[in-house]
């Protein structure tokens, strides 16, 4: 039996990510396994493991979630008669394909469709992560280039009435608020009486959701919307992921202790916020210096940093001038110098984005993040922004 060499492994390594980008491009054609192991030069078993091996699900199942995601799209945005939307994401039989998507979602797709096409509003940036992990896009939510710059990067066309982030009680917000129409407004922040009065004055059933962590928070929108099953998909293919993402980055980093710092004018601050908390520390299980509390936010001095020496350092560096001429003068200093993570190049900035959102999107996407930033591997190297969906997901 022949064996494979390392030049072998380095080139199946390439090739298998050409081949994942394949299967993403040509989802809606007629893929079989054996044809995806010729074109890159391996056998089908070899193939098959290393598929697995390489991105923690093998190539039928990722393909099966391309075609199923894309589904769910047309399901929502469109009226293509069933057998269309099949013929669309690559099944020739619409009942082999009916059925096929009720076992991975959970519901058929009419029953899908009905669902999706729920008119949902909300006035929280983390309630639009929530929604889109479920598979709803609301029809009316904030976007702002600045302060929700993914969603308006990625919704703005979707999301057809953009609501002010920062007055969410306005005139203005209230008007246009009910030119949306929606059935359901959801908060994540303790209304107002005169809010749920105005929304019970048109009509509009209010869900306020009061669980503080991600999974709950999700579990009670998914309970509130009938989306269950979507829900439970996605809690445990993040935990999936999350589970193949600790061990790739155990095997780049060891026990190297971490430190997470926020740079605020010439002030270093240990910091530590839900979101991180919940993906790099358990999640991951990272190893944190002793000082890093589940949440802080506590001074720090560059000599006391010195004292503890991480191994790694994590920044998150506000925006303002006087912020970044101080993070610039810092690679000056010797103390700084002296720091083993600056000497071994173990460094990394954290945008705010998504570091300081807190919903199943943002979580996903800080998983992703960690996963490159550590180790080099992009888990989603043909990303397609399709909501309500991990593995080939920009989410």
């Amino acid at each position: 039996m022949k064996t494979e060499s390392a030049t072998d492994m380095m080139t199946t390594q390439i090739s298998l990510k050409d081949i994942r980008n394949y299967i993403a491009k040509h989802h809606h054609q007629p893929l079989t396994i054996d044809h995806l192991a010729f074109i890159s030069g391996l056998s089908s078993s070899y193939f098959g493991e290393a598929f697995k091996k390489e991105f923690g699900q093998s190539a039928t199942d990722y393909l099966t979630e391309l075609r199923i995601g894309h589904a769910k799209q047309l399901l929502r945005d469109t009226d293509l008669l069933l057998r269309d939307i099949a013929s669309k994401v690559g099944y020739s039989d619409e009942f082999y394909f009916s059925r096929k998507f009720k076992k991975e979602v959970g519901v058929s797709p009419s029953s899908y469709s009905k669902i999706a096409r729920q008119r949902i509003s909300t006035f929280s940036v983390s309630t639009i992560g929530n929604l889109l992990a479920l598979g709803i896009i609301p029809v009316a939510a904030p976007l702002n280039a600045k302060w929700s710059p993914y969603y308006y990067n990625h919704y703005q066309d979707k999301i057809h009435v953009p609501l002010n982030i920062f007055d969410a009680e306005s005139e203005d917000n209230f008007r246009k608020l009910a030119s949306a129409k929606p059935d359901i407004h959801i908060f994540q922040e303790e209304p107002s009486l005169s809010m749920l009065h105005w929304l019970e004055s048109i009509g509009v059933k209010h869900v306020t959701i009061k669980a503080k962590d991600w999974k709950t928070q999700l579990t009670e929108i998914a309970d509130a919307i009938n989306k269950q099953s979507a829900c439970k998909h996605f809690i445990q293919t993040y935990e999936q992921k999350a589970l193949q993402a600790k061990l790739e980055i155990k095997r780049a980093v060891g026990k190297d202790t971490f430190a997470v710092l926020r740079l605020c004018g010439d002030q270093l601050f240990l910091y530590c916020n839900k979101g991180i908390q919940n993906v790099l520390f358990t999640d991951l299980q990272l190893h944190p210096i002793d000082a890093q509390q589940e949440t802080c936010n506590e001074l720090i001095t560059l000599e006391q940093l010195l004292d503890i020496n991480p191994d790694r350092l994590l920044f998150i560096i506000c925006p303002d001038t006087a912020t970044r001429n101080y993070w610039l003068a810092l690679q000056y200093l010797d103390s700084w110098k002296e720091l083993q993570a600056i000497k071994n190049g173990h460094v990394y900035i954290l945008p705010s984005n998504p570091w300081f959102e807190y919903s199943a999107i943002a979580i996903n996407r800080m998983l992703d993040e960690t996963l490159l930033m550590l180790t080099g591997k992009n888990p989603n190297p043909f990303p397609v922004p399709v909501h309500g969906f991990l593995s080939n997901a920009e989410l």
